[in-house]
């Protein structure tokens, strides 16, 4: 597979945002410079020391305020509060939601910058091997994309001080040139390396080299980066020009944002996965409770049943079964009349309402999702793991025939409890491994009971269970899956060795055909988080008890890419007419409450987002410049923004204080808006503006167990 790009409107306009702040600035593309070639050492014949070089033409004298004019007028366009000065001199932000393009979306911006400008060389900064890994793998997947575009590629490296003939030739280079460098690359000892003067460099300073060429800094995720140590390193390339982008910058690293498409406006603009969530929490722990999990409530044309779990007597151990019951089902009776169950473990009442619960006749009542009654380690991660498996199935069939591979990625601590080694340095399956095998095979056989869908039948038999599930893990020197290195500042891996796995695989794990990849079930070590980068991960399991200092838009960030086809195409809203968020779902599957989940996950959202306004009012309105279907641009003075705001309250689009209702998105979504006469004209631009409202219930994600109640109304039997 190779996976197609295309030109993206929100891509575009932060690209543009950047190069027009430097409007006024000549096109040059042939910046010479006078190389220093060193001491041509008699035992050193690795440098051939061009003496020529080319390097980025600086900004001309005389434009500062003119760029600052140009970085206003922008903030205006793009509903940015506008600088009142150049902070940081020629740094801009630009910040840009996980999982919408941000690497695709600063290779683009090399390329016209280097198209408006001539500026050619740059260097892309990043916080970790991961991420370095993941930018490359971007330059290589879209070098044809862009080559057919603008009629040229990139050079591209990846810093490495013991390789420094790809310096001598990116200093020396005419072409686009771009070195990838991470963070952790300024230790004491590589900066010590690239601050000195080296024999094997013709006793010249790598840094001076490279700083010669005035190169644009790129910092992939500055708040990480920016360390009090990389900090100041980082003045020693002497940049033209820094550009950086996050999803979280932090407050105080922000430097004349441009551009801003945040996780609201992601969203609002169909970018991203939605997410919804299975919660999974204990509502009951003592010993004299009897352990029950209510998988979910079924509801049909006949009274509702419930899918439910609980223990049992074998001859020689007590096992789990799950059964689907209805309302008098005794618990006692059924699990060979174990003691925990005795009093009155009797079905009472099954209720299908919200996410549907179950009551005993004792008063215990259990909600889809929760355990009562004591429960180890053991039972909550198989109950995870059977959760990732039937949210898997139900999605891999609705997507099975548009020819989009599922994928699930667990994320552990431990490699041991995924592979083990015995004493002849053999592979035996860990406790997870063992587990999921044990339920994917219980899942298959339920699901082959009830299935008339043979095609996706055929599919499911054809991918044994033991090579349907795989360890992405790093590997050591004997070829054994081990824990990744973890860094204590970064808190994620350095480990090379699993990034090189994870990336190369990284097309043929989208590849539905089962003898060329039957990996379905991918396994990762915790450390690894941001190392994955595939668009297909529609459920993400974590395998471990959730932390504070776990941050829950980090657990859901790997999997918020929209997903791809057999032919490598994004399943967006210009290939599916308006049903991205039917196919593009993104489910979680928590060790923790549904309720708990989401609350978290909306806090850290509404953080990052804290700075946009809550109601429709003029000064929503007022200096915002906005754009007709045919490209008239208009300046919203206050006249026109008190009409917008009262032919919207008299459309029912907002209520007294100004809040969005549900009137204003009936009528988006039915493209029926109807607004002030002064910007009829001016629909898409006026829509762009009110989506920077917060609305926390847009981000909310949806309870995934919400969805099971099928409700049939006969009108006849209707009182009337």
């Amino acid at each position: 597979m190779k996976l197609q790009f295309k030109n993206q409107k929100f891509q575009a306009d932060a690209a543009k945002s950047v190069v027009d702040v430097f409007a006024g600035q000549p096109n040059i593309t042939n910046s010479i410079y006078s190389i220093d070639t060193g001491i041509n050492h008699s035992k050193q014949t690795t440098f051939l020391a061009e003496s020529i070089g080319q390097k980025n033409a600086p900004i001309q004298n005389g434009l500062k305020d003119e760029i600052l004019k140009n970085l206003q007028k922008i903030q205006c366009k793009n509903q940015i509060e506008p600088s009142k000065k150049l902070e940081g001199y020629y740094n801009l932000t630009i910040e840009m939601e996980t999982g919408v393009g941000k690497t695709y979306t600063y290779i683009k911006t090399m390329y016209e910058l280097n198209k408006h400008y001539g500026w050619s060389k740059f260097i892309v900064v990043v916080p970790s091997i991961a991420i370095r890994e993941g930018v490359y793998k971007t330059f290589q997947v879209t070098e044809d994309h862009f080559a057919e575009e603008y009629g040229k590629k990139i050079k591209f490296f990846i810093y490495n001080s013991k390789q420094l003939t790809n310096i001598e030739h990116f200093a020396s280079d005419s072409s686009l040139n771009v070195m990838i460098i991470n963070v952790q690359a300024f230790n004491a000892k590589d900066v010590r390396k690239i601050s000195m003067q080296l024999d094997e460099f013709r006793s010249r300073r790598p840094i001076d080299v490279i700083a010669a060429t005035n190169p644009i800094l790129i910092i992939d995720e500055p708040q990480v980066v920016e360390g009090k140590t990389a900090k100041e390193n980082l003045k020693l390339f002497k940049p033209l020009i820094t550009l950086r982008y996050s999803a979280t910058h932090r407050a105080d690293s922000i430097y004349n944002m441009v551009y801003r498409l945040d996780a609201l406006e992601a969203y609002n603009k169909h970018l991203v996965k939605k997410i919804a969530v299975k919660g999974i929490a204990e509502s009951g722990t003592t010993a004299t409770e009897g352990f029950v999990y209510l998988e979910r409530i079924n509801l049909s044309n006949s009274v509702p049943t419930a899918t439910i779990q609980f223990d049992c007597k074998g001859k020689n151990e007590i096992y789990k079964v799950t059964r689907t019951v209805k309302e008098g089902f005794n618990i006692y009776e059924k699990s060979g009349e174990l003691e925990e169950y005795k009093n009155n473990f009797v079905v009472k009442f099954i209720d299908g309402r919200g996410v549907g619960s179950i009551e005993f006749l004792n008063g215990l009542k259990v909600y889809a999702g929760d355990i009562i009654g004591k429960v180890n380690e053991e039972q909550l991660r198989r109950i995870q793991i059977r959760e990732t498996i039937k949210s898997h199935i139900e999605r891999e069939e609705q997507l099975f025939k548009q020819g989009i591979k599922v994928l699930s990625l667990f994320f552990i601590d431990e490699v041991a409890h995924y592979k083990q080694y015995d004493s002849a340095g053999q592979p035996v399956d860990g406790d997870f491994a063992k587990w999921f095998e044990e339920e994917y095979k219980t899942a298959i056989e339920e699901y082959q009971a009830t299935s008339t869908n043979e095609d996706y039948l055929k599919y499911l038999q054809a991918i044994p269970v033991e090579k349907t599930h795989a360890g992405y893990f790093s590997i050591d020197n004997k070829g054994r899956m081990i824990n990744s290195k973890v860094s204590a500042r970064e808190k994620i891996s350095d480990d090379i060795s699993a990034y090189d796995l994870i990336m190369k695989n990284k097309e043929l794990l989208l590849d539905q055909n089962p003898q060329r990849s039957p990996v379905r079930f991918i396994f990762s070590h915790s450390a690894l988080r941001e190392g994955w980068d595939n668009p297909n991960v529609f459920q993400i399991c974590t395998l471990k008890h959730s932390s504070s200092d776990v941050r829950k838009r980090q657990e859901v960030g790997r999997g918020l890419r929209l997903c791809v086809n057999q032919q490598g195409e994004r399943m967006d809203e210009n290939i599916l007419a308006g049903d991205v968020h039917k196919v593009n779902v993104l489910t979680v599957i928590a060790s923790e409450s549904y309720d708990k989940f989401a609350r978290q996950l909306q806090t850290e959202l509404a953080e990052s987002i804290a700075d946009r306004p809550i109601a429709i009012t003029k000064d929503l309105f007022i200096d915002k410049i906005i754009k007709s279907i045919n490209g008239k641009e208009l300046k919203i003075d206050k006249d026109t923004a008190e009409s917008i705001v009262y032919e919207m309250t008299i459309n029912r689009y907002i209520d007294k204080k100004g809040m969005l209702t549900d009137k204003y998105y009936e009528d988006k979504d039915n493209r029926t808006l109807n607004f002030a006469d002064e910007v009829k004209d001016y629909t898409e631009s006026m829509i762009e503006i009110i989506n920077k409202i917060y609305n926390p219930e847009i981000l909310k994600p949806e309870n995934a167990r919400s969805d099971t109640v099928k409700v049939n109304i006969d009108k006849n039997k209707l009182a009337m």
